[in-house]
């Protein structure tokens, strides 16, 4: 199964190692017929701490490596090892 990838803006990069990406979806209700906005909060890996608030990062599934963190940031290296 391949491994999802998602785009949003980075909130927070107090911790170490870590940012905070919101993600926005839209979609279309089903009664409504209306276009709905939702987001979501994800904690990604960020190894080098080289994202900071308001970037838009792309961020790729991983295995856990924390208690909150399955989530990677997608950078020129890692994205030519997720496609091998």
């Amino acid at each position: 199964m391949p491994k999802r990838i998602l785009q949003g803006k980075v909130t927070s990069d107090k911790n170490e190692q870590t940012v905070t990406v919101l993600v926005e979806r839209r979609f279309k209700h089903p009664v409504l017929h209306k276009i709905v906005r939702s987001s979501k909060k994800y904690r990604a890996h960020d190894v080098n701490n080289a994202f900071k608030v308001g970037d838009s990062v792309r961020i790729i599934e991983c295995a856990p490596i924390s208690k909150t963190k399955r989530w990677t940031v997608l950078t020129d290296e890692t994205a030519l090892q997720a496609e091998a």
